[in-house]
């Protein structure tokens, strides 16, 4: 009798079953995926009608319902390679610094006289003292204000540098400044990217880095690249600013310290507003699509207890002056302040459409972008090209698990049968850890999965052929058997770590496809390291116990 105890094949079974019940929905996945797509609707607040409980019915609830993610390539959607500004932040981090500088330099105003901020270029900040002979004490002031630069390779590095023109001191941020502020703002635009493609429900997007200040955006489902960029492509920065006056002159001077804004509904109507926002988007914590009350679409905000505080002074003391909502540098409403708003909650009116209310609301909820974007590669991969993606691969996956069974099967007789069955399992236990981590398979991932089945095949020769050398020298068919499987296993274990390895380094360093080749070669191993090794062995002992044979052909 062969050494296989009851307790390890209960396991076996177990994870078997429940890989075969997990694995299950994705031979149903249209009829899963409408069903799950009606629970998230519902979910969200969507009201449940006919149709929609109709979906949900497509997949039974007690069965389990998660899916194989498909990628790009085998779904269709949209791809978007967009580049980010960082020029745009430099700009404004200098414009930041104005502030403090000038009260620094009020404060020696015996010394300097007065200090007035000058035009220039975007990427410096020139401040004109009229006591030129106060220069140095100038100069000593602004660099104080210097902080650190916090970097691990930047130490010892200051914020900016300052520098004497003549009358002038010309402020321009340092290079590890730069490199920082290029850094964060790379970070905060794919963190804003992706929550906002993720308020939109679609699943598995790619969003990553490519570069200095490139950032791909693959998102699976979505119906074109177009549809796309209008999630992502706008800044949606919000603020609101007190309103200086307005005008119909579109070369208007506003002032220095004024900004000069189009009315968005209205051409050729101008609004110059104060530089110096009231409120910023930045601290909104809220935003939801609702109607106001003429029954129009609008959109309702809310802010945090700081935004709020500021929001509740500035019409306190404000009342009966108008002030203007901005939404990316255009003046989207203008009302006038009727009485002190507390609560730090509103609502903005505009001539919105039911759609562009709730695509506002998801680009205010989701957060500004730092700086602007633009698009450098968009492309739309329909659906058909994804199903002859899926079909061509799943004929691959099919050939190529055909012609190992057979030649396993012609080799290795009943015991290239269970390896064959071992086989099936294993590709069915890749599908279920897919589902379960929420991994998302791509044509590549397809190749990885084909690579795993002739891995798999040779951890059961490799089994097989020791066998056959333990039949000559063995005393018996059951000795032989389980010694070909315990001195067959250090071989395998050693085989199948190294190619972990591997699929685990081309995980770290790759990205997108490679990175999705990486996980189901993993997985491959993993599995195929179980159902090779202990399912095989199972079987085979089941059969031996079974039959009780004399000799063993293998």
């Amino acid at each position: 009798m062969l050494q296989f105890p009851l307790w390890k094949r209960l396991i076996i079974i177990a994870i078997c079953v429940i890989g075969i019940v997990i694995a299950l929905p994705n031979l149903f996945y249209s009829r899963v995926e409408t069903s799950n797509d009606a629970v998230t609707a519902m979910e969200r607040g969507a009201a449940e009608t006919p149709e929609l409980a109709a979906q949900r019915a497509e997949w039974p609830r007690w069965m389990p319902r998660e899916l194989v993610n498909l990628g790009l390539d085998l779904r269709g959607g949209a791809h978007v390679l967009v580049e980010v500004h960082t020029s745009d932040v430099h700009a404004e981090r200098l414009e930041g610094l104005w502030p403090d500088l000038r009260d620094r330099l009020r404060g020696l105003r015996d010394q300097v006289g007065t200090a007035r901020r000058m035009t220039g270029t975007p990427d410096e900040l020139r401040i004109r003292i009229s006591n030129p002979a106060g220069m140095d004490a100038a100069l000593q002031a602004v660099r104080d204000a210097a902080q650190p630069v916090f970097s691990l390779t930047s130490a010892g590095s200051r914020e900016f540098e300052a520098r004497a023109d003549g009358d002038m001191i010309v402020v321009t941020l340092s290079d590890a400044e730069k490199a920082a502020v290029d850094d964060r703002t790379m970070q905060q635009s794919l963190e804003i990217i992706r929550r906002r493609v993720d308020e939109t429900g679609t699943r598995e997007p790619s969003i990553q880095r490519q570069g200095a200040d490139r950032i791909l955006v693959q998102v699976p489902g979505i119906g074109s690249a177009d549809e796309l960029l209008r999630i992502i492509g706008k800044t949606a920065r919000l603020s609101f600013h007190p309103v200086v006056s307005q005008t119909t002159d579109p070369k208007a001077d506003p002032g220095l310290d004024n900004l000069l804004l189009p009315m968005m509904d209205q051409q050729g109507l101008y609004y110059i507003v104060e530089r110096r926002a009231v409120v910023t988007g930045e601290q909104l914590v809220d935003s939801q699509p609702s109607y106001d009350q003429n029954g129009m679409p609008s959109v309702s905000f809310r802010f945090n207890p700081a935004g709020g505080r500021a929001f509740g002074d500035y019409t306190a003391a404000n009342i009966g002056k108008p002030f203007a909502i901005v939404l990316d540098n255009q003046v989207i409403s203008a009302p006038t302040i009727q009485s002190h708003i507390a609560g730090g909650s509103g609502i903005i009116t505009g001539n919105f459409t039911v759609e562009e209310a709730q695509r506002l609301a998801v680009l205010l909820r989701a957060g500004a972008l730092p700086a602007e974007i633009s698009v450098l590669e968009q492309r739309t991969v329909g659906p058909e090209l994804g199903q002859d993606s899926i079909n061509a691969g799943m004929l691959a996956g099919v050939i190529a698990l055909g012609a190992v069974a057979v030649y396993m099967i012609v080799t290795y007789g009943l015991f290239g049968l269970f390896a064959n069955v071992a086989l099936v399992l294993n590709i069915v236990l890749i599908f279920a850890l897919m589902a379960i981590i929420g991994a998302t398979l791509t044509m590549p991932g397809i190749a990885g999965i084909v690579l795993t089945i002739g891995m798999a095949v040779d951890a059961n020769v490799l089994i097989f052929e020791r066998i056959r050398e333990e039949m000559r020298t063995a005393r018996g068919p059951a000795r032989a058997i389980n010694l070909g499987f315990e001195r067959a296993f250090a071989t395998i274990m050693d085989a199948n770590i190294t190619t972990l390895i591997v699929a685990a380094i081309l995980y770290v360093m790759g990205s997108g496809p490679v990175r999705g080749f990486a996980v189901t070669l993993g997985l491959g191993i993993l599995c195929s390291i179980f159902t090779a090794v202990w399912v095989t062995h199972m079987l085979v002992a089941g059969w031996f116990d079974w039959r009780r044979p004399k000799t063993v052909t293998v």
